[in-house]
């Protein structure tokens, strides 16, 4: 989840952003996540309630320009303009995974494996694919404590986008643990699995300003 700033702020239990909490204090639950201030992103990583900010405008940007690029060729209820559909493809989904509550800034299930969208404020099946916009105060959750729920859940794909070194990074499942399987920058063709039945430029998710 990419944020411009981190908040170590909140009501308890158990509020941190990378630093440790003290090991006796009272797991966070469901509750304290709807509790949260309505301007902040909340997730419970391992018993911590994590809060930080929307994402600053280029992070937004990135994760919105990617949604665009996948979501016509996969997420369409015929098959996508010039792809094969076959995908939910949904914007900071709130996922309840075991305790755990995760907020990818882009996730996607193949329509296979759930045919139909829950009519519930989350999800409670785990995506095959994730992907996490970076920044400098979440990139440690993000490839820390997070990667490792999506490593346990069995999420098949996981993408790291990361404005600020114009990069995207794609991991496969294998074995129990991620292995890499591309890495793309500056304004490279992008065609990775689970996307790779189409091909797009990598700049289209940066501001024209960072463009290459």
């Amino acid at each position: 989840m990419a944020s411009d700033a981190s908040d170590c702020s909140g009501a308890p239990p158990r509020k941190e952003s990378c630093a440790n909490a003290p090991e006796k204090e009272k797991r966070a639950t469901y509750q304290d996540v709807l509790d949260a201030p309505p301007n902040m992103v909340a997730e419970v990583l391992g018993g911590a309630l994590y809060t930080h900010p929307r994402p600053a405008v280029p992070h937004a940007r990135a994760s919105s320009r990617l949604g665009v690029r996948l979501g016509a060729p996969f997420d369409s209820e015929r098959g996508g303009r010039s792809g094969p559909g076959g995908w939910w493809l949904i914007d900071e989904p709130e996922l309840h995974l075991g305790e755990d509550i995760v907020v990818p800034d882009l996730a996607g299930w193949r329509r296979e494996s759930m045919p139909e969208l829950p009519d519930a404020a989350y999800f409670s099946q785990a995506p095959d694919w994730a992907c996490e916009v970076l920044s400098p105060s979440t990139r440690a959750l993000d490839e820390g404590p997070k990667q490792a729920i999506y490593t346990r859940e069995g999420v098949a794909h996981l993408w790291f986008v990361d404005p600020d070194a114009l990069s995207l990074v794609a991991f496969a499942l294998h074995g129990g643990r991620y292995t890499l399987i591309g890495r793309r920058s500056g304004d490279d063709p992008v065609s990775l699995p689970p996307f790779d039945a189409i091909e797009f430029n990598l700049a289209d998710l940066w501001p024209p300003a960072k463009k290459p």
